[in-house]
């Protein structure tokens, strides 16, 4: 059955409206976000606002400090495409590899995790999406029998966690990741390599592509 998204709450509007300020740089780094002026500035109650900005400081756009409220985070956006190519490159490699090796067990984990993170995606839950998301491609890598370049790509995904979580978000990106994981599985039980390796490679570029493309239209940056 397909994964179905949660209609838009008040919660989610208000979320997008103060995440379209932070992208396009209305607020510098390190600004505070006061609830009390930010809520009826947007028209809200401060409890969808207190929401979204729990949802804004899951995808790491927003600290909350102690003592002082929501801030600003800083934007680390300049070697993301860097980033998600040195992931696409080492994952294609450890997918080749991994696929003709792969048991009937290691199918049943890929699709839990596939499912774990379709979950996610349908209960909007979007401080898991990253964690849901690295877990598919860590059991779809498992066999590799490489766990130098496993270690490497997990630090990885640890560094571009937060840019996953702010590509999902400002895109359709959970739809198609959704989709995309769904074809990668299915070429690994086909027990494809070069197919189930191309598809990981793809995947993961047009992630960094499609968050580059998303912060310059929302910045008017190129």
């Amino acid at each position: 059955m397909p994964a179905t998204l949660p209609r838009l709450t008040l919660t989610d509007a208000t979320a997008d409206a103060v995440r379209g300020r932070i992208v396009a740089g209305a607020w510098p780094a390190g600004s505070p976000l006061r609830q009390e002026a930010l809520a009826e500035e947007l028209g809200v109650s401060r409890i969808p606002l207190r929401e979204a900005l729990r949802r804004l400081e899951a995808e790491g756009l927003v600290v909350v400090q102690p003592h002082r409220g929501a801030v600003v985070a800083e934007l680390p956006t300049g070697d993301a495409l860097e980033l998600f190519e040195l992931r696409a490159g080492l994952e294609a490699d450890l997918a080749r590899r991994a696929v003709p090796r792969l048991t009937a067990a290691d199918d049943a984990r890929i699709r839990a995790a596939a499912l774990g993170f379709e979950h996610a995606a349908t209960a909007g839950d979007v401080a898991a999406w990253g964690l849901a998301n690295r877990d598919f491609h860590l059991a779809l890598y498992a066999a590799a029998g490489r766990p130098r370049t496993l270690e490497i790509v997990e630090r990885l995904h640890a560094q571009t966690d937060r840019l996953l979580r702010l590509q999902l978000a400002l895109t359709d990106g959970v739809r198609r990741a959704v989709r995309e994981h769904r074809a990668i599985a299915v070429a690994a039980r086909a027990r494809d390599p070069r197919r189930a390796a191309a598809l990981v490679r793809r995947h993961i570029l047009d992630a960094g592509t499609a968050l580059a493309d998303a912060l310059a239209h929302h910045t008017g940056r190129p």
